[in-house]
């Protein structure tokens, strides 16, 4: 069967400009959003000591962000088609730029966490607005290679933030990792006006949603909801989880207002989010992928970096290098895959990701306590090679049966499924992390006892060794269970890893499945759905 016919207007209509040169300018401000994501991430010490306050403090820098965006993602399709699209992009580019360099000249805590308020509250509607513009500027045929495009920044942005953040923070100052986003924002700015503009049929769709006004209670909902989410998972781990009153309180919030914010959503006849676009098959399975894509991009990227620093000892940009090969492997593979959309169902190229990349979690397994940095490389590399047939074949076969008229709303969905993933992915894979390393240390701990042979004959052999190092004997034994100690917190630290990259390597096999239930078809071909 063919594709549905979109919307008035839609098989003719072609914007003026190039369609690469749009996609590249727009991809430009999804790619500086993605990167405030994490580049923070490293230089959260840095700000604390510069602004006299405690670690705890400083990260409400990163939730403050975290949280705005989450509320912004799922009503961004409503804010572009109510101001227009072109101008709400607009808008948010300035309003990005603006707080940005705001970030970077706060002089206290309690303003860079306004600033970083305001700027994830611009940022939030970025990336779903270039996904719409993409989508409208190329047909079916060439999504794919569009697509292409904007993988590049979404796959690599969050890899290269910690390690730009920590070279920055290491050479400048902690205030250019804001800085830097100002001559990227205002060119960004000027090409989007100069390039970009808003398909025909957007307009009638503006007039529609103005003459029905606005949807308060799904706002308020989402909003509520939303914010409590980002606020339990970014503050679940430093406050014990549901150990804290204030957690329980936050995951009450968001479960009680996201599951009525969806009844309402699905039933009202003039939602501020369009939940009814799910019905689509294509488009609710591309959701539920993008979700497990981001699940794994996001935890990997920050499980790997993590290993390196607190159980190997890596210095933050070393650990930050570790992921440098992996996202340029990504930008070598990401053609190859394209040119196979054309020839290959699009579906089968989605399977053989999702089993690629379990595979590359089941290799990551083989971790030992003096594992070298090249087997660290390979690991990471061969989850990056997974990831890259991934992102372009869910993008493109996700939207190839949507209605344009529903790309705002579509691309918001979907967006928001994708960096809410993200953001699970992280609290989950830290929180995973140190549960199993309590776990495996409960274990072990029994056997550091005289009645073990091996403990003894390791506790004699580092005691000879101390003694040949002429350390006083009187001292010798303690010093040489303090040693044995911090070998089994290393190792039971390595296999709370081992556990975490095999609960995600079972998620990746989980979704190969579904893949088949998407509708066949090649991507990027003439006809993409037959």
């Amino acid at each position: 069967m063919t594709a549905p016919a979109t919307a008035p207007g839609a098989a003719s209509w072609a914007p003026a400009a190039n369609p690469w040169a749009i996609a590249l300018v727009v991809t430009l401000a999804a790619f500086m959003e993605v990167l405030d994501t994490t580049i923070v991430n490293v230089s959260l010490p840095y700000i604390a000591g510069s602004m006299s306050v405690s670690n705890d403090q400083s990260t409400w820098t990163l939730t403050s962000y975290l949280v705005a965006n989450g509320i912004v993602l799922p009503i961004s399709g409503w804010l572009s088609s109510l101001i227009g699209r072109k101008r709400y992009f607009l808008l948010c580019i300035g309003a990005f730029t603006l707080f940005s360099f705001l970030c970077g000249s706060a002089t206290s805590l309690s303003e860079l966490i306004v600033f970083r308020l305001l700027q994830g509250f611009f940022g939030g509607g970025l990336q779903p607005s270039q996904q719409a513009i993409i989508l409208d500027t190329f047909p079916p045929a060439q999504r794919g290679r569009a697509f292409g495009v904007v993988a590049m920044a979404i796959i690599v942005a969050p890899v290269l933030g910690p390690t730009l953040g920590g070279w920055l923070t290491d050479h400048y100052n902690w205030r250019w990792i804001f800085f830097i986003n100002v001559p990227i924002g205002l060119i960004t700015l000027l090409g989007v006006a100069r390039l970009v503009e808003d398909p025909p049929w957007l307009a009638a769709l503006e007039r529609t949603r103005a003459r029905r006004g606005i949807d308060y209670i799904g706002l308020g909902l989402i909003m509520l909801g939303f914010g409590a989410l980002q606020v339990f998972m970014d503050r679940g781990e430093d406050a014990d989880w549901f150990g804290s009153p204030f957690i329980v309180l936050m995951a009450g919030l968001a479960a009680s207002s996201l599951i009525a914010a969806s009844v309402w959503l699905w039933q009202a006849k003039a939602p501020v989010v369009k939940l009814r676009v799910l019905k689509d098959r294509n488009f609710a399975i591309g959701c539920l992928m993008i979700f497990a894509t981001g699940l794994v991009l996001y935890a990997s990227a920050v499980i790997v970096p993590l290993l390196a620093q607190t159980v190997l000892g890596y210095t933050s940009f070393l650990a930050g290098l570790l992921l440098a090969p992996g996202a340029a492997l990504v930008i070598a593979t990401i053609p190859i895959v394209i040119a196979l959309m054309a020839r290959v169902e699009t579906r089968l190229i989605i399977a053989f990701g999702f089993f690629t990349l379990g595979a590359a979690l089941i290799f990551s397994r083989a971790l030992a306590p003096d594992i070298d940095f090249t087997t660290l490389l390979a690991m990471r590399s061969a989850q990056s090679f997974g990831l890259a047939f991934l992102f372009v074949p869910i993008s493109t076969i996700t939207f190839v049966t949507l209605p344009a008229a529903d790309n705002a709303d579509g691309t918001a969905l979907f967006t928001m499924f994708r960096n809410l993933a993200g953001s699970i992915g992280i609290a989950a894979a830290t929180a995973l992390i140190t549960e199993r390393a309590q776990v495996h240390q409960a274990f072990l701990a029994p056997h550091l006892t005289a009645l073990d042979a091996p403990f003894t004959a390791l506790l004699n052999q580092r005691t000879a060794s101390l003694l040949g190092q002429g350390m006083a004997p009187s001292s010798v034994h303690q010093q040489a269970l303090g040693m044995i100690e911090q070998t089994l917190h290393t190792q039971a630290s390595i296999l709370g890893y081992i556990d975490v990259f095999g609960y995600a390597a079972l998620a990746a096999f989980m979704v190969v499945p579904f893949a088949f239930l998407l509708r066949p078809g090649r991507g990027s071909a003439p006809g993409a759905i037959h």
